[in-house]
């Protein structure tokens, strides 16, 4: 053999036809794993190399995908949200292992991004990450829908909407915080956070710790709950504040981040009010500072691997025109030592 190697030379070592070379290096699911295999050995003895820009150019795809991560600025000038830099950590890691690149665009809700994304050929299909209001947020989705842009979602799952999203299990969190903080002797559980259809994932861990209480018999006091729109620490402290300024009694603070959850343990810090031992606190996200507060945290994990593996192996469905479903991933209460109340 002169030269590069090519397909050919890998069909003529094997004994398959060139194409069943070619549907072997895509990972095509037309091909045995056997068949696959022995390809593969044959182009690492060749060391054959795909062509990646010929090969899109035959298949009409860009062999990219696109992560647009929406962070608009929020009052305190914090950075991204931990939880999402978790979330794009294992979206890279699951896009490399399906040959697949990651283009990476941080965007502003205020902006046309539904119409940037349109037409560009910059990227075979969008993951869309993190999100305001979303009763602004769905036209800009349903305009992405109308134009037959191939994406998923990260976020709620909602009966209404106009695109295929992957989200953990909102509800079932919620109830296992409230739940958990019942069963600690609290009677008296603050919910700090936004409990609207505006923020669905903030509203359905309300309702989950609503059920939660109503199981329980334990009587919701709309007093207890506090607006937190932003999933920021001063978001956290503003709405602790308030809801001390109400005077209204409590014995536990449910955050419906963990971002919160810290923003709110500081302001029970600086009114010199205990955690445990005065009131309990519990969080959700299970970002990595999450253990390492004083005292740690309670909180609920959302396993970030399976949903950015989630994520990538559904848009690559969309791709491929294979049908689609909207997923809820489960989710895990972890207690630690913010949430024994009196101890």
């Amino acid at each position: 053999m002169k030269g590069k190697p090519t397909s050919f030379d890998i069909a003529h070592l094997t004994g398959v036809s060139q194409s069943t070379v070619s549907r072997a290096l895509r990972g095509s699911p037309l091909v045995s794993e056997e068949t696959r295999q022995r390809v593969k050995a044959a182009a690492d003895q060749l060391n054959y190399k795909v062509d990646k820009n010929a090969s899109n150019l035959r298949s009409q795809h860009s062999g990219t995908l696109a992560l647009l991560l929406f962070e608009d600025p929020t009052a305190d000038d914090s950075h991204i949200n931990p939880f999402f830099l978790s979330m794009l950590g294992s979206i890279t890691r699951a896009c490399a292992l399906r040959g697949y690149d990651l283009l990476i665009s941080f965007q502003q809700l205020s902006d046309d991004w539904h119409a940037d994304y349109a037409d560009t050929k910059k990227a075979d299909g969008i993951i869309l990450l993190g999100y305001g209001d979303y009763l602004v947020y769905r036209d800009k989705l349903q305009k992405l829908a109308e134009q037959g842009t191939r994406s998923v979602r990260w976020g709620a799952v909602l009966p209404d909407q106009p695109d295929v999203s992957i989200g953990c299990d909102n509800f079932q969190g919620g109830h296992a915080v409230a739940a958990h903080l019942l069963q600690q002797g609290c009677r008296r559980i603050a919910f700090l956070g936004d409990a609207s259809s505006h923020y669905p994932e903030f509203f359905d861990r309300y309702r989950g710790y609503v059920a939660a209480l109503q199981e329980a018999g334990v009587d919701v006091d709309d007093a207890l709950q506090v607006d937190a729109i932003e999933s920021t620490e001063q978001a956290g402290y503003e709405a602790q504040e308030q809801l001390l300024e109400r005077g209204v009694p409590f014995d536990a603070v449910f955050a419906a981040s963990d971002l919160i959850a810290m923003g709110a343990m500081r302001a029970l810090a600086d009114r010199q009010i205990k955690v445990p031992e005065q009131a309990a606190v519990a969080g959700f996200d299970d970002i990595p500072m999450a253990r390492f507060l004083n005292p740690p945290l309670t909180t609920v994990l959302q396993d970030t691997k399976l949903a950015g593996e989630t994520l990538v192996d559904n848009l690559l469905q969309l791709i491929r025109h294979d049908p689609v479903q909207t997923q809820l991933l489960p989710v895990k209460l972890v207690a630690r030592r913010s949430s024994q109340y009196g101890t």
